[in-house]
């Protein structure tokens, strides 16, 4: 008897089908001539807590760390504990078992650690199910694989969840106690992704809040030649004055002395023509994360919102698996576009049925390409006709998303030729940029993206040669501004975790994870952003629901070593993990290396200061530049740096009761008098915690600083 468990009930029922029949329903299985399908609710195996390890631990204690286990070990979980006893009888009975999970590494991991917990030693095969029409699930079982062969991935797998555990459990322990320590209260949570996800958004708020607007001026001059005229942009040269670090005029002076050089002495001479013909190949079709970050782009939607949606189309059979790190397709699957395009081209009415009647199969783009195929390829139409009418709002904006970026395969490559005109004229250089398309191919479906052209290329050039004169008509100068840096949303967040290699701070690293997966996994990204929000980590603001730290991520943020709230560390560990599914790295020596990462950490949260939970968050030190916090002395409350003692710095906790002089204590020279309501009368009293000097009030001044008669 063959047993297959799938990762689902809703992939169990569609693989049943597919099997001979006759079919029956048992309890926690479908019974069919082929064998019998079973089913886990995701993990039905969690991570044990510290303390199933040592009761020791369920008290935290600095000493206690770090908890590494020895051997580890796994719970059912109570919510699934039926269904895995159904599970592991079935495993007893079987002759042999089908592993049936998602084709990525957790879906390995799911099945296979279910195996391990129960030690069958029965023969596995694996199947991957790419997408659940039953053409694609008969494939998929007449390709029935051996399971060791996908040990790396479940290596890959196990290794994320240790190192999340090992990650989260000790070191929001460490720097929960070291808060602690400080007089603080709550959890202070530390995650692997997490963490530097919540500093991405952190940084960049910080980065709008001290964003100062630059002004800067594009001189723009319209030269006559014959019966036209064409307008070009002035270039500086580096030797320039009055330009920014970035070669932008920033001084007015010199750009309207440009424009009175031009009147002076209006001759000029085309001195280049350049035409540089390009290509650029068909988009890519969509892996998960790329439709999130689209369709938030396109129609606002949350990642969650676009992986629920994805997963629907999935399980009502319209489109392939939905958790797909992946924008390639294998070359077998060529033969089923003609099918696909087909069914398209049948819906009713609409752009998407016109689009692919007009589609080439014979059209081969780069996306056909078996070598970047792991266990799964992009998200595509399957050959299963689509209601499109009869699919929801979203459904039918997340499957034409899908089905367009598809129908883009079998369109010939964009083709343009970038022209460039250069005039010289009163000692100065003037550049006009222009483009023809000469092949609209693909890009016909998407119309002009405003983000391909650059500001100046409007169109196609004349035909002015190298050599021809040309004379100065009339000038204009633009006043601009630079732009601060864009709010964080869900989708850009998410799309900022795929591509992490722009946020290191080792410049040196980037050009090194260019190509690495990005943190986080295509199914636990939008999962982490979520949970952020939801912990309250992160508040979404107006219609946009833009992101923006809440004091708590502050306080996290700046209480952490780098090599937490930067994504360098992270970035590789995710590029080993990627590694390591390709069975080209090993499960013992990367937690090795966890480990001593981790041990170095626990190490510096000791000494580590933690910021205050509220506005002073944020608030730092103008001497040493560390973070401010409020602490409680002899004489009320202060705030003090977190540099302490190396940094003495205090300063006054403002209220609406009191007031705050402009009078420096000129015996410590650092804190403020603020006028304090005493028994006898008012008087003032130093800010500073460590001085804490007192005097009388004369005449609404300190009387240290009134002179005797």
């Amino acid at each position: 008897m063959k047993v297959f468990i799938a990762e689902k009930p809703s992939m169990a029922r569609e693989l049943a089908k597919c099997l001979p029949g006759p079919q029956r329903r048992g309890n926690g299985c479908i019974y069919t001539g082929g064998g019998i399908v079973t089913w886990a609710y995701g993990h039905v195996l969690q991570q044990a807590e510290p303390e199933v390890y040592d009761a020791a631990f369920k008290k935290w204690r600095a000493q206690d760390l770090p908890i590494i286990p020895e051997k580890w070990q796994l719970l059912v979980s109570s919510a699934a504990r039926e269904q895995f006893e159904i599970i592991r009888s079935l495993i007893d009975e079987a002759d042999s078992i089908v592993n049936a999970g998602d084709p990525d590494r957790e879906g390995q991991l799911l099945i296979d650690e279910i195996l391990d917990y129960v030690g069958t030693t029965k023969p596995v095969e694996r199947i991957l199910l790419n997408a659940l029409d039953e053409k694609s699930i008969h494939e998929s079982l007449a390709d029935l694989r051996d399971n060791k062969d996908f040990r790396p991935l479940k290596d890959s797998a196990l290794a994320r969840s240790r190192a999340d555990w090992l990650m989260g459990m000790n070191l929001s322990r460490a720097y929960t106690l070291a808060a602690r320590r400080q007089g603080h209260k709550g959890v202070f949570p530390v995650g692997r992704v997490k963490t530097p996800t919540l500093a991405l958004v952190v940084r960049r708020q910080r980065e709008l809040d001290n964003f100062r607007p630059v002004t800067y001026y594009l001189v723009k001059a319209d030269f006559d030649y014959g019966d036209g005229c064409l307008r070009a942009q002035w270039q500086p040269q580096d030797t320039q004055g009055g330009l920014d670090a970035e070669n932008r005029c920033v001084d007015k002076v010199v750009a309207e002395e440009i424009l009175r050089k031009l009147e002076c002495n209006p001759d000029g001479l085309v001195t280049e023509r350049r035409v540089t013909h390009k290509k650029e190949p068909q988009r890519l079709p969509y892996s998960l994360s790329s439709l999130q970050v689209e369709a938030g782009k396109k129609y606002g939607y949350s990642p969650q919102q676009v992986l629920d949606t994805a997963q629907q189309l999935y399980e009502r059979k319209l489109t392939t698996y939905p958790r797909s790190d992946c924008e390639y397709l294998p070359l077998n699957q060529r033969r089923d576009a003609a099918e696909i395009l087909e069914n398209l081209s049948g819906l009713a009415g609409g752009l998407l049925a016109n689009w692919a009647e007009e589609a080439d199969c014979t059209v081969k783009s780069r996306a056909w390409n078996d070598g970047k195929i792991t266990a799964h390829h992009a998200i595509i139409p399957t050959t299963v006709i689509c209601p499109y009418d009869k699919l929801s709002e979203i459904q039918r904006n997340i499957y034409f998303l899908i089905a367009l970026a598809y129908i883009a395969q079998f369109y010939d490559v964009h083709e343009y030729d970038s022209q460039r005109i250069t005039v010289r004229a009163a000692e100065e250089n003037f550049i006009a940029y222009g483009k023809t398309v000469t092949v609209p191919g693909w890009k016909s479906l998407y119309g002009r993206d405003k983000a391909d052209d650059g500001e100046e290329e409007k169109g196609e050039l004349p035909a002015l040669r190298k050599g021809m004169a040309v004379t100065y008509r009339a000038g204009l100068i633009d006043e601009k501004e630079t732009k601060p840096p864009p709010r964080f949303t869900a989708s850009t967040l998410l799309a900022a975790m795929k591509e992490i290699y722009k946020y290191v701070k080792d410049d040196g690293l980037k050009k090194k994870l260019k190509e690495v997966q990005g943190i986080g996994t295509e199914a636990t990204r939008a999962t982490i952003i979520n949970e952020l929000i939801a912990r309250k980590f992160l508040l979404e603001e107006g219609k946009k629901k833009y992101l923006v730290p809440a004091d708590s991520a502050y306080v996290l943020i700046d209480s952490l070593p780098d090599e937490l709230s930067y994504p360098d560390e992270t970035a590789i560990w995710e590029e080993r993990l990627h590694q390591m599914s390709l069975g080209k790295d090993d499960l013992q020596s990367f937690l090795a290396d966890q480990i001593e990462f981790l041990k170095r950490l626990i190490g510096r949260a000791a000494a580590a200061s933690v910021a205050a939970a509220d506005k002073a968050a944020g608030k730092r030190c103008p001497d040493c530049g560390k973070m401010m916090i409020k602490r409680n002395g002899k004489f009320g409350e202060f705030y003090g740096c977190t540099g302490y003692p190396e940094c003495r710095h205090t300063e006054a906790v403002e209220s609406a009761s009191q007031e705050v002089s402009e009078y420096t204590c000129p015996r410590c020279r650092t804190g403020r008098f603020i006028k304090r309501k005493g028994l006898y009368g008012d008087y003032w009293l130093c800010s500073n915690g460590n001085c804490r000097t007192r005097c009388a009030d004369v005449g609404g001044v300190p009387s240290i600083y009134v002179k005797s008669e």
